[in-house]
C-alpha cells in the first residue's frame, strides 16, 4: 500500500495520545520539532522594523508662559451649542476689557480733582455711619440751595 498517494492524517489527530503509540520514531521526531516551532519564543514577536524613531517626543516647560495667549478651547459657530459661544464670548470680552483697561489707566486726574472726590468721600461715609442725633448736625452743615423759613403754627380763622 502506497500512503503517499492517500489523504494523511492532520497534525492535530496524530498529536493524539493513541495516536502516538502506532507513529513511527521519525514521525515523532517530526511532531516534536513542530511542537518547538510553535511554542518558541520568535513565533510570538512580529518582524517589524523598530519604531522608536517615530514615538512622540514629550517636551516639558516649567512656566505657563507659553499658555497664555491661547484661545478658548471649546468652539462653536452660528448657535450650534449656546452655552459654549456665552463662555467664548466671556472670555474674548475678559481679553478685550484688559485693553480697555490699560487705555484708563493712562488718563491723568488732577490732584485738585482727586482731593475733591475724597472730600465728598469722607463726607458720605461719615453721613452713613453717623447716629440719629448726628443726622441732623450733618444736615445742618450741608449747604442747601435754599434756607426755607421755619413754619410756625397758625391758628385757624373763625
Amino acid at each position: 500500500m502506497d500512503l503517499e498517494g492517500a489523504a494523511k492524517l492532520s497534525k492535530n489527530v496524530l498529536r493524539m495520545k493513541f495516536m502516538q503509540r502506532s507513529l513511527d520514531p521519525e514521525a515523532k521526531k517530526q511532531l516534536e520539532e513542530d511542537e518547538k516551532k510553535v511554542i518558541s519564543e520568535e513565533h510570538w514577536f512580529l518582524d517589524l522594523p523598530e519604531l522608536t524613531a517615530h514615538e512622540n517626543v514629550i517636551v516639558m516647560e516649567r512656566s505657563f508662559v507659553s499658555c497664555e495667549d491661547l484661545m478658548f478651547g471649546r468652539i462653536s459657530f452660528k448657535g450650534f451649542n449656546p452655552e459654549v459661544e456665552k463662555l467664548m464670548a466671556a472670555t474674548n470680552k475678559s481679553e478685550n476689557t484688559d485693553d480697555d483697561e490699560m487705555s484708563k489707566m493712562d488718563t491723568d486726574i488732577t490732584d485738585e480733582d482727586m482731593a475733591m472726590r475724597y472730600a465728598n468721600l469722607v463726607g458720605s461715609i461719615k453721613k452713613k455711619f453717623a447716629k440719629k442725633r448726628e443726622h441732623a448736625s450733618f444736615e445742618d452743615e450741608a449747604p442747601s440751595l435754599e434756607k426755607q423759613a421755619k413754619r410756625t403754627f397758625q391758628k385757624p380763622s373763625d
